[in-house]
């Protein structure tokens, strides 16, 4: 089979899993992220942008209902047994599959949770479900429990993630090889991503991000490439992917001679990262790091120009996104643990002038100070 962990470790997740469920009074549980699937049993694909749930009952019984496309990948790549099919028909409606399901597993009446919070729940499988299961028995939003177990990273994921970022860092130098005037951006991106699968990695969970002169200024993917002038300024930013686990990295690189804009939006970007990297270890929490973020920017006079979050947590993930739900945003109280992996990015787009700059890189946290995950500096680069 093809599997990214041994069954040791698949069983302490269930077992954490299921202790929290006990703690929480849940019966069972519906996993619609496909992340929580794959963390919890390996289960690797994206026919999640079709009905499936993963059920696990408190006992650590698992059952997972698919589509009949999926029945070989989850037995191919994960550690599930009961694989129930629910068939493609005219008018389907596969939470009657699952609520007949429910009933084999003698759920009827139990306490529920429900990871409504994801891209593998849409709003009308949610309508659905609700309408199945309102009556069934006691249904609970649960978006959060895999989540936050997830933000502690074993030893095992741990190696992915540092092998995730030895692949941006190898996406970076290709990227600078090429970066020149005249260069053409199809050309600098195709050799990102040819970086990373020639490393053994993967597809990441959103596309990388690229934009020169105006474009810049963007902080996410748009279709459309140009060529670099003898003045211009390239955004990037991206990720090393392995085993689905991320490492993402962001730069904005100056072509030819940089503005005093540049310098000084830069010099922001530097002591702001490296004022977060006092605060990002356990003490301390999520909002603390945003907090000192928006209180050096802001004493920069850069309130208007900056975000309203400023990181967020990063493991295995699959598309439409690569961030987790954990942010660094005002307010987040969520505990800095070690052995989380988590990217902080300083991103400065000043309209005014058109200048963009940015600088973010991933950590993996310890029980002191934080440890960068990259081998490049958090030096300028121009070109």
């Amino acid at each position: 089979m093809a599997l990214h962990f041994d069954r040791p470790e698949f069983a302490v997740r269930l077992a954490r899993l299921t202790d929290k469920m006990r703690e929480e009074k849940l019966d069972a549980l519906l996993l619609f992220a496909q992340e929580s699937m794959y963390w919890l049993t390996g289960y690797d694909t994206f026919g999640y942008c079709f009905f499936q749930t993963l059920v696990v009952k408190a006992d650590g019984t698992m059952a997972l209902i698919t589509r009949s496309a999926d029945l070989r990948q989850a037995k191919h790549t994960s550690i599930l047994e009961n694989v129930q099919i629910w068939v493609d028909r005219v008018n389907a409606d596969p939470t009657v599959d699952l609520r007949n399901l429910l009933v084999e597993m003698d759920l009827l009446g139990a306490r529920i949770g429900v990871e409504y919070d994801t891209h593998g729940m849409t709003g009308r499988v949610a309508r659905m479900l609700d309408a199945q299961l309102t009556s069934f028995g006691q249904i609970v939003d649960a978006s959060y429990l895999v989540s936050r177990l997830r933000l502690i990273k074993s030893p095992a994921e741990v190696a992915y993630v540092e092998r995730a970022a030895v692949l941006a860092d190898d996406a970076l130098d290709a990227a600078l090889a090429l970066t020149k005037p005249g260069a053409d951006e199809a050309d600098i991106l195709a050799a990102m991503q040819g970086a990373v699968f020639a490393g053994g990695g993967d597809y990441p969970a959103n596309e990388f991000i690229i934009g020169s002169a105006e474009d810049a200024l963007l902080c996410r993917y748009k279709a459309g490439r140009r060529k670099l002038d003898p003045n211009d300024q390239l955004t990037l930013e991206w990720a090393g992917t392995y085993a689905h686990y991320h490492a993402a990295m962001m730069r904005t690189i100056v072509i030819g001679e940089p503005t005093y804009r540049h310098r000084e939006l830069y010099n922001a970007c530097l002591e702001t990262i490296q004022a977060i990297e006092t605060v990002l270890k356990p003490g301390h929490t999520f909002g603390d790091v945003f907090d000192m973020h928006a209180k050096i920017m802001d004493e920069r006079g850069l309130s208007r120009h900056r975000l309203n979050a400023c990181g967020y947590s990063l493991g295995a993930r699959f598309s439409p996104s690569w961030m987790e739900h954990q942010m660094f945003h005002v307010g987040n109280q969520q505990p800095i643990e070690p052995n989380m992996s988590l990217f902080v990015h300083m991103i400065i787009m000043d309209s005014d002038t058109g200048t963009a700059m940015t600088l973010g890189q991933t950590y993996l946290t310890t029980d002191d100070a934080p440890r960068a995950l990259s081998l490049h500096s958090l030096d300028f680069i121009s070109v």
